[in-house]
C-alpha cells in the first residue's frame, strides 16, 4: 500500500523531471498521460485495499483511505483527459506562434508538478503536509494561468495569487491554532496528525478550536471557490489554456474541499455539528446565489463555465453541511461527475475558442452544423451539467436534496433549488446559443486533432456510464461517508 501511494505522487513527478530534461515532445508528453493513467491505476488499487479503515505511510504523514481513493480517481481520470488533449493544445499553440518550445517544456513540467502536488494533498494525513501541497497547487497553476502572457492573462494570474495566497494564510493560521488545541489536549507533537487530533478531539478547548475552524473554513473555502473569496476563479479559469481549466474546475475545486471534509470530522466531535453545519450552509447558500446572479448576465464560454463550477460547489457545501450518510455520499459522487463533464465541456471550450479567436458567446455559432464532434461533447457535457437524467449529476443533485430534508433543513433546500433552476435556464440559453443557427458565409468546418478528439470521446463515455451505473464506486462513497462521521 506505501508502494502505491507514493507511486501515485511520484509518477507525475518523474513524467514532469523528464519534460524538463527533454523538452516538450510527443514521447515526453506521452509520459504525463502514462503518469496520470498510473495515478488512476493507484486509485483503484487503493480503493480495492481500505475497506477494513485507513492506511498510514511515511511515519503516518500520508494516510490512504476512501476518501483518499474517491480523490484520487478523480485527479487520474481527469488528469489523462487533459494531459491527452494537452498534446493537441500544444501542438495549436506552437504552429500558431502564440507559445515557445521552452514554453511548451514549462507547461508540461508544471502541470505535473500540479497532479503530483493534489495526490499528496488527498492523502495528507497531516495539516502541515497539507497546507503545503494545497500551497504548491497555487504556486504551480499561478503560472500556468498566466501561460498566454497576454494582459488579461497576466492581471487574472495575479488576482489568483494574491486572493488565493491570503486564503491560504487564513488557512495557517488556523492550522496553528488547531495544533495549539491539540497539544493543550494531550497531543503533543504529533498533534498536527488528523488521528490524534480526532483521538483527542473531545478535549480540544472549545473556543481556540472554533476560532480555527472559522479559520480554515475561509481559507481553504478560498481555494475551493466558495463566497467571500471567490473572487478569482471565474478570471483564472477564462485565462488559463482549456486543459489547465479542466484540471482546476474539476479535480482542484474538489480537492481544496476535501480539506475541509478532513477539518469537519475533527471539528464535529469537538464542537459538535451545529458549528461547521451553519458555516458551510451560509458559504453554500451564498456562493449558489452569487453565481447563479453571474450566470444570468454572464456572455463568455469559459467564464460561463466557470461560474457553473463554482455553483456545483456551493451545492456540495450545502450537502456537507446535511452531514449525512447518503448526502456525503451523493456529494462524492456529484464530486465525479462533476469533473469529467466539467473536463468534457472545458475541452470543447479550447476548440471553440481556437476556431472563432473569442469566448464570447455571441461570436460562437453553430457549432452543430460545423462540427458533429464538438456539438455532441458540448450536448454530452452540457446535458450532464444540467442535472438531467439519465446522468449521475440527477441522481447525486436529488440524493443531496434527500439529505438536506433528512437533516431538518428544508429551509435551505426551498431556496438553493430556486437559483439552481434560475442557473439551470441561464445556461440552457447559452448552450442552446452556441449549438443552433447558421453558420456563418464562408465558415469553414472546424477541425479538431486527434488526441482532442480521444479525449472527448472518453470523457463522454465515461460521463455516460457513470449516469448509467456507479458500480463499485458506492461502496467506496458509503465508506469515505462513514468515515467522515456521516450520520444516518
Amino acid at each position: 500500500m506505501t508502494v502505491l501511494m507514493l507511486l501515485a505522487i511520484l509518477a507525475p513527478a518523474v513524467a514532469g523531471a523528464v519534460v524538463a530534461a527533454f523538452g516538450w515532445r510527443r514521447v515526453t508528453a506521452v509520459g504525463s498521460v502514462l503518469a496520470s493513467a498510473v495515478i488512476l491505476g493507484c486509485a483503484i488499487a487503493i480503493a480495492t485495499q481500505v475497506r477494513a479503515g485507513p492506511v498510514f505511510a511515511a511515519h503516518d504523514l500520508l494516510r490512504a483511505d476512501a476518501l483518499s481513493a474517491t480523490m484520487l480517481l478523480v485527479i487520474g481520470t481527469v488528469g489523462s483527459l487533459a494531459c491527452w488533449a494537452s498534446i493537441g493544445y500544444l501542438d495549436t499553440e506552437l504552429a500558431e506562434g502564440h507559445t515557445t518550445a521552452n514554453g511548451a517544456r514549462l507547461y508540461g513540467v508544471l502541470v505535473s508538478a500540479f497532479l503530483s502536488a493534489m495526490t499528496l494533498a488527498v492523502q495528507a494525513n497531516n495539516l502541515g503536509v497539507l497546507w503545503v501541497a494545497i500551497e504548491a497547487t497555487t504556486i504551480a497553476t499561478a503560472f500556468l494561468v498566466g501561460h498566454r502572457r497576454s494582459r488579461a492573462a497576466l492581471e487574472a494570474t495575479w488576482k489568483y495569487v494574491i486572493i488565493c495566497s491570503t486564503g491560504i494564510a487564513i488557512a495557517f493560521l488556523g492550522t496553528v491554532l488547531l495544533y495549539y488545541a491539540g497539544r493543550h489536549a494531550g497531543g503533543g507533537d504529533t498533534s498536527l496528525n488528523l488521528e490524534v487530533l480526532a483521538a483527542h478531539a473531545s478535549r480540544l478547548d472549545p473556543a481556540v478550536t472554533r476560532l480555527a475552524a472559522g479559520l480554515l473554513l475561509l481559507g481553504y473555502g478560498a481555494k475551493a471557490g466558495l463566497a467571500p473569496f471567490h473572487t478569482w476563479l471565474a478570471d483564472a479559469h477564462s485565462q488559463a489554456p482549456a486543459p489547465v481549466s479542466a484540471l482546476m474546475s474539476g479535480v482542484l475545486l474538489a480537492v481544496a474541499f476535501s480539506a475541509i471534509l478532513r477539518v469537519k470530522s475533527v471539528i464535529d466531535v469537538a464542537l459538535g455539528t451545529g458549528f461547521m453545519r451553519a458555516g458551510l450552509l451560509i458559504s453554500g447558500l451564498l456562493t449558489i446565489a452569487i453565481a447563479t446572479g453571474l450566470l444570468v448576465a454572464q456572455r463568455d464560454l469559459k467564464r460561463m463555465l466557470a461560474y457553473s463550477s463554482m455553483e456545483n460547489m456551493g451545492l456540495i457545501a450545502i450537502a456537507a453541511a446535511a452531514g449525512t450518510t447518503l448526502a456525503i455520499t451523493a456529494l462524492l459522487l456529484h464530486v465525479v461527475a462533476h469533473g469529467i463533464a466539467k473536463t468534457v465541456l472545458f475541452i470543447t471550450a479550447g476548440q471553440l475558442q481556437a476556431a472563432h479567436q473569442s469566448t464570447t458567446i455571441s461570436d460562437i455559432t453553430a457549432v452543430l452544423a460545423r462540427s458533429r464532434l464538438l456539438a455532441t461533447a458540448s450536448s454530452v457535457g452540457m446535458i450532464a451539467l444540467l442535472a438531467l437524467p439519465p446522468f449521475a449529476l440527477f441522481a447525486s443533485e436529488v440524493s443531496m436534496a434527500r439529505g438536506l430534508t433528512d437533516s431538518h433543513l428544508a429551509w435551505a433546500l426551498a431556496p438553493a433549488l430556486l437559483v439552481t433552476l434560475i442557473a439551470f435556464v441561464a445556461l440552457l440559453r447559452s448552450a442552446s446559443a452556441i449549438l443552433l443557427g447558421d453558420p456563418a458565409v464562408g465558415a469553414s468546418p472546424i477541425a479538431v486533432s486527434v488526441t482532442v478528439s480521444t479525449a472527448l470521446v472518453i470523457g463522454m463515455g465515461a460521463t455516460l456510464a457513470l449516469g448509467v451505473t456507479a458500480g463499485p464506486l458506492t461502496n467506496l462513497f458509503h465508506t469515505a461517508a462513514a468515515l467522515l462521521g456521516g450520520r444516518p
